[in-house]
């Protein structure tokens, strides 16, 4: 673990963000660089198959959720 120097403006917009998603100010920031790093490695990809691929290896069965 270690200390990430950002904008007091950054750091605002993130307190802000993780009210609604329900997570840490912490989450929210490490959320948005595995966000931003997986966009970066995958620029073919978008954010809906960004995130299908994370719920896949992570094995979440999305089908289960939505149809009970």
């Amino acid at each position: 673990m270690g200390i990430v120097k950002i904008s007091e403006a950054l750091h605002d917009e993130i307190r802000k963000a993780s009210a609604p998603m329900q997570r840490s100010i912490n989450a929210q920031a490490e959320y948005w660089i595995k966000i931003g790093m997986l966009a970066e490695t995958h620029p073919e990809m978008t954010f809906h198959e960004l995130m299908q691929e994370q719920m896949r290896l992570a094995e979440v069965n999305t089908r289960q959720v939505i149809h009970g």
